[in-house]
């Protein structure tokens, strides 16, 4: 038999092969996208759960207090290392992060005598006449910011604890009432200069203030009394060093405001803290506002973990228990700060955007940054290296100063 090559069979074999690897190049592609698309599904129902674990809104958790290492919070750990990417959005933490049943605003667990209530902001007064203070003592965090004339004025926070007396209460500046805003408190303020009304209106806060906007060019009314029940002057202080008021009160005003009594933001989160063998040995902290009479000493003790306040070389105490003021972390943030050159000569502070930061807490200090972009948003605390810092338990105090020339540690 005469046997002739066929080229036709050994084209039609080549086909096959190009088809069978066409056709296994188009299922691994396909097996490959929907494992992606299988992947992005998983971690996009994930990540609001992470990040609703941390959120800094007021909520409960849970009944106990929790320790988290946050590396534990990807629920499917080889999953996620193989996508990093994908969690950009995610938060890291400088240490291990305390959840469950706590207080927002200072990291204590809620009970019968620590509150979850919606936070209570009230403007108080830092000048000599005004000194000592009360209530200041129960505040969970106090903003200090310089004004006119270099004084300071405090912006106190009150969530944890009441405050029964508080005071003297002041007025309030378009930079007090952003720091305000950005925890979403009610508001407690003693009226403003006439072209502040209109800018703290804008800001959409509920306040209180027994002085409303006479010129009528904002819609701020007077809606808290002096007549020693919501609010009312001490005659054994000279005015207008002597106005004080009564969170328990507030909140009753509040809810007939038809204020939530609910809800609030913080800048904060928290850790446990050091144990005394890791306790750092910075003895004192020193921010100079403007001046001597303005000059703000934190003296640490490594036994409790806490820094004691004094100004203008005297202890910053109590007017009601004598008890001097403590804290368990001291933030100090540099920003600008300005004369507006008015004739009064109103400062303007900056409160958005991005600025240095130190943090003391444990005996140490840790450098980092501060930042927002909004006054409705509360300040992020980042590490050098972007880390959320994580506090301690306890009260914080919040410095904000023109430049770290006025630091001394």
């Amino acid at each position: 038999m005469n046997l002739r090559k066929e080229p036709g069979r050994k084209n039609i074999l080549k086909f096959c092969i190009i088809v069978f690897v066409l056709a296994s190049t188009i299922l691994l592609t396909g097996f490959q996208t929907q494992q992606f698309f299988d992947i992005t599904s998983a971690v996009e129902t994930k990540v609001p759960v992470i990040i609703e674990s941390v959120s800094r809104t007021t909520s409960t958790q849970g009944s106990e207090i929790a320790v988290q290492d946050t590396t534990e919070y990807s629920s499917d750990e080889t999953l996620i290392q193989n996508w990093p990417t994908v969690l950009e959005t995610v938060e890291k933490f400088s240490g291990q992060l305390i959840t469950g049943n706590i207080n927002i605003f200072s990291g204590l667990e809620i009970s019968d005598k620590i509150l979850n209530s919606r936070p209570i902001v009230v403007m108080i007064e830092n000048t000599p006449d005004a000194r000592p203070q009360s209530g200041l003592i129960n505040a969970d965090i106090v903003f200090e910011a310089v004004d006119e004339g270099g004084i300071t004025r405090f912006v106190a926070v009150f969530s944890s604890y009441d405050a029964a007396l508080v005071g003297p209460v002041r007025s309030s500046r378009p930079y007090y009432a952003e720091i305000a805003r950005g925890i979403d408190p009610v508001y407690v303020f003693w009226g403003t200069a006439p072209q502040f009304y209109k800018i703290i209106e804008k800001l959409g806060l509920n306040y209180l203030t027994p002085l409303g906007d006479q010129t009528g060019y904002s819609n701020i009314v007077s809606n808290i009394a002096v007549n020693g029940i919501d609010s009312k002057r001490d005659p054994s202080r000279v005015s207008p060093h002597n106005a004080y008021t009564f969170t328990p009160r507030i909140k009753e005003l509040a809810k007939k405001l038809g204020y939530s009594l609910e809800g609030g933001q913080s800048p904060l989160l928290f850790k446990l803290d050091a144990s005394g063998l890791e306790r750092g040995e910075i003895s004192k902290v020193t921010v100079d506002f403007s001046g001597p009479e303005y000059k703000a000493e934190f003296n640490y003790d490594s036994e409790s973990n806490t820094y004691a306040r004094s100004v203008a070389g005297s202890p910053s105490i109590d007017r009601e228990s004598g008890k001097q003021i403590t804290l368990n972390n001291i933030i100090v943030m540099v920003t600008d700060i300005v004369n507006s050159g008015d004739k009064v000569g109103h400062m303007i502070v900056r409160t958005t955007q991005e600025g240095s930061a130190y943090y003391f807490f444990d005996g140490k200090v840790l450098e980092g940054t501060w930042s927002r972009y909004s006054a409705l948003k509360p300040f992020d605390f980042k590490d050098k290296s972007g880390n959320t810092v994580l506090f301690n338990r306890g009260k914080t105090w919040v410095a904000l100063i023109s430049g770290a020339d006025r630091l001394n540690y």
